[in-house]
């Protein structure tokens, strides 16, 4: 293939626009995975416990931001949630 229809392959901008809106949902993952932080350090502080729910849904985030990571150095052409489920422990 040459480099004009390098250029004019879909399937290529397709995956970079996916790759732009995962990579603005990875922003927003590691906000939130700040946000976790904080709380989870501040629950405990104050009252000596973490909150179980948090506790709970965080290795999920953290496999979601590492399947994002993934499709975006294109280390896997598998789209990530909303794509495909929710990843679990």
């Amino acid at each position: 293939m040459s480099t004009a229809e390098h250029l004019q392959d879909a399937e290529t901008w397709k995956r970079g626009f996916f790759m732009i809106v995962f990579v603005a949902i990875y922003t927003a993952a590691e906000v939130l995975v700040f946000g976790i932080v904080v709380f989870q350090f501040f629950s405990r502080l104050f009252t000596g416990e973490l909150n179980p729910r948090l506790v709970e849904f965080a290795p999920g985030l953290s496999r979601y931001i590492y399947e994002i990571l993934k499709y975006v150095t294109y280390e896997s052409d598998e789209r990530p949630f909303p794509f495909s489920d929710w990843p679990t422990r």
